[in-house]
């Protein structure tokens, strides 16, 4: 059978859902704020519309007796929605908007913003006029909302979406450049398992026949659709009870030196359940294990006096943060390193040496996904030093953001099935292990102020890993990739113009200071503030970090020969990496209760009772996510308020 290409069928469907999403996302997300339903790699907006999707297209077949969509054109639709979900949300545009504007709303003589980054802005930068005072009119409609005979000044906007267009353009395409040079060796070479893709597959095709009619994928499928509707009705009438699915430990810890640990919550998520059943018991112990150990390095460092300084816009420590920056590099070079075989033929088609190489089943030809990258590459350091940034810096900034950060965080959600990816460092950590950070200048930290808020911080909406998730499942469903690619790039352009669109409109609406707190005043703002406490009050170099940052790097090449040598060696070194991040925080609970599931059912069940209690834990993904859509709608619709959900 062949490979199928692109229908216009699903690309309109495609096209529908996409706008769709992007309005359900922007709406809720932003105005009922409650629940975050695409802000992880695998966004619960993009899973409800695949399953109502499915249901709709079962009724339909009993009526038509025939599949009227190919597996083929629904794993399409899916793709061409989640893209479109996650650019909707921190993927791109509820970090880019707010970033362009807070810098002036929220300047004041206090802050000292006007004086120390104005004169550093480019006028196409931003829709204000940099050369003028604070809380201009633009400023001031997008965050008060507009009044009686005022319109959105869309004219304003124009110019610097245009601009910002070029950086975000080639930071796609270089994601899609990776997933072609990444694909063969993760998929074929290395056969990662990709959770993330293996719910999708189990709704489509025929093998959605027995799933669906598997009753205890209805069982898990129950268990969080009971919960969260309890806790739903909970909040419109308080009469009835709740089950909390989260408790802040910290407030138990109030003495020295206990009350000097992170951020830790217990947060019950069933969908994270769900695809931790899926992962090796080993990749689960060693998530936890690093996570409780970062926690105990704190208490250690508090109980022997040493200060305790929390890592600039991360949650976690200095010295902590510090050695996954270690972990981030040798990890990065170990996994170009296991490439090198693919690598080398990659470059020797891309340069017309090896013409018995294959590329035809990738996503573009390897000639153009190398050359497409190393473009990109270049627009992406040129605007940046067009903006204001010295060279040197923007090779750096780029560098390391394309080439240690994206393929690790793609690496931890294609082996170890997070389906929320952050990091706690950016690339001017690496700088500082050298000099302090107010040497770089004003005109440096005003423009790595945008970037922090646009593309280094809250990676996760990060576009690489859906694509390569797409490409895994395109596999299954015998769909073509460069059918793929042409749906993902409509997807692409469909969606940054829905949203920005939508979320122009919804702030001159409502007024951004009533919406979601952190995309309007917070993630736009933090990389200011930071860098502008840099230069006011300066700091010397601290050269410890370089001390933490080479502990990171030789723990993490020490666990890396551990684990190719010793076949016995149980530690992952991708827990070392995540252990201070975002994910873990949400997510190292629900991981122990999977591990310790996984770890009976296979010692006293074996193989065959884990295989056979596969669908109640994929059940429990689809209920959750199912009644985040739910709920979302149902907010939306009538403004009441919504359950928490447990990823924030």
């Amino acid at each position: 059978m062949n490979a199928q290409g692109l229908s216009l069928k699903a690309a309109l469907i495609g096209v529908i859902g996409v706008v769709v999403v992007s309005v359900m996302v922007s709406y809720a997300e932003l105005v009922i704020t409650q629940i975050q339903i695409a802000i992880c790699q695998f966004a619960p907006a993009a899973i409800g519309f695949l399953m109502l999707l499915t249901l709709v297209h079962r009724a339909l077949r009993r009526v038509f007796r025939r599949w009227l969509l190919t597996p083929a054109e629904i794993i399409t639709i899916y793709c061409m929605v989640l893209i479109g979900a996650l650019i909707t949300s921190r993927g791109l545009m509820e970090k880019l908007l707010p970033a362009l504007v807070g810098v002036n709303y929220y300047a004041t003589p206090e802050n000292k913003w006007a004086e120390t980054f104005y004169p550093h802005i480019p006028s196409w930068l931003v829709p204000f006029n940099p050369r003028g005072k604070e809380a201009q009119p633009v400023a001031r409609m997008f965050y008060e909302g507009l009044r009686a005979g005022e319109q959105i000044p869309w004219g304003a906007w124009i110019t610097p979406l245009l601009c910002w267009s070029v950086i975000v353009g080639a930071v796609f395409f270089a994601f899609l450049c990776l997933a072609t040079l990444w694909r063969k060796q993760w998929v074929d070479h290395e056969k990662l398992t990709f959770p993330l893709a293996q719910p999708p597959l189990q709704l489509v095709g025929e093998v959605s026949d027995t799933f669906f009619s598997d009753r205890l994928m209805w069982a898990g499928f129950v268990v969080p659709v009971f919960i969260f509707t309890l806790n739903g009705l909970h909040n419109l009438y308080p009469s009835v009870p709740m089950i909390n699915l989260q408790n802040n430990l910290n407030q138990y810890l109030v003495e020295r030196p206990w009350r000097d640990i992170s951020y830790t919550t217990i947060y019950c998520s069933f969908a994270a359940i769900g695809f931790s059943y899926l992962l090796p018991t080993e990749l689960l112990f060693s998530l936890a294990f690093f996570y409780w150990l970062t926690r105990v390095m704190e208490v250690m460092a508090s109980w022997l006096g040493q200060p305790v300084e929390a890592m600039p816009l991360y949650p976690t420590q200095q010295f902590i943060g510090f050695q996954v920056a270690g972990a981030y590099v040798v990890l990065a070079g170990f996994l170009i390193r296991a490439g090198l075989p693919h690598f080398k033929q990659v470059f020797r088609k891309a340069f017309g040496r090896a013409p018995e190489v294959d590329d035809a089943n990738e996503l573009m030809p390897y000639r153009v996904a190398v050359w497409g990258l190393t473009v990109a590459l270049i627009v992406s350091v040129v605007w940046c030093w067009l903006a204001g940034m010295s060279w040197w810096l923007a090779v750096i900034e780029m560098v390391v953001y394309l080439f240690v950060v994206v393929p690790v965080l793609g690496r931890s959600v294609a082996e170890a099935g997070l389906m929320m990816a952050e990091t706690s460092f950016r690339p001017i950590d690496l700088v500082r292990l050298l000099m302090p950070k107010h040497t770089l200048g004003a005109q440096n930290l005003t423009i790595l102020a945008f970037m922090d808020a646009v593309f280094i911080r809250d990676l996760r909406g990060m576009l690489l890993t859906p694509v390569l998730d797409g490409l895994k499942m395109s596999s299954s469903v015998r769909l073509r990739p460069r059918a793929l690619l042409a749906a993902i790039v409509l997807a692409m352009a469909v969606g940054t113009l829905t949203a920005a669109v939508v979320q122009l409109w919804l702030p001159h609406r409502f007024g951004g200071i009533t919406m979601y707190s952190y995309v309007y005043r917070g993630n736009n703002l933090i990389g200011f503030r930071d860098h502008a406490a840099a230069l006011q009050q300066p700091t010397g170099y601290q050269a410890q970090w370089l001390g933490y940052f080479v502990l990171g790097a030789a723990v993490t090449g020490f666990l890396l020969f551990m684990r190719t040598r010793f076949v016995w060696w149980t530690l992952h070194p991708i827990g070392y990496a995540l252990s201070a991040s975002w994910t873990m925080i949400v997510f190292w609970f629900p991981i122990i209760i999977a591990w310790v599931i996984k770890s009976v059912v296979l010692r006293y069940g074996g193989v065959k009772v884990y295989q056979r209690w596969r669908p109640f834990f994929l059940g429990m993904i689809l209920g959750e996510f199912t009644m985040a859509v739910f709920w979302a709608t149902f907010s939306s619709l009538t403004r009441k308020p919504a359950p928490f959900f447990p990823w924030p």
